[in-house]
């Protein structure tokens, strides 16, 4: 069995940096928690980024390429690639200074995300190695 990568994506310097000339010491928004092969992507964006979970795929699948559609009607992005599953998704809050990081919530799109194993996932990111996490 191969071993799983965890690769963390977070567009908050995408919104916060053009607006702000630092991240915030405490931001929140939305994820979603995808994978294809033997690699999970963890993929987090401000609210203000993105009002639904899945612009936050949308703006994933662009970037790397990967074909679908956005449907409007039930506000789903939808991967052609059948070798991409969008596992599910939530809400997050993370906090630089008291170095943690919440995972709560669910996608009205997508279902909620995999809780198993997700935080040593999380702390196995170079970003949020030295993190707590707490899951509710």
């Amino acid at each position: 069995m191969k071993e799983e990568k965890i690769f963390f994506v977070d567009y908050s310097e995408v919104y916060y940096l053009g607006v702000a000339t630092a991240l915030p010491d405490r931001r929140a928004g939305k994820f979603v928690q995808l994978r294809h092969d033997n690699a999970e992507y963890l993929v987090f964006s401000p609210k203000e980024l993105t009002a639904y979970h899945a612009d936050i795929v949308e703006r994933f699948c662009l970037e790397k390429d990967i074909p679908g559609v956005y449907n409007l009607q039930s506000k789903r992005f939808i991967i052609h690639d059948p070798e991409w599953v969008v596992v599910g998704g939530g809400k997050f809050e993370i906090n630089a200074v008291q170095r943690y990081v919440l995972l709560y919530d669910n996608s009205m799109a997508y279902g909620r995300f995999d809780p198993h194993g997700l935080e040593d996932k999380i702390r196995g990111t170079e970003e949020l190695k030295d993190y707590e996490v707490e899951i509710q």
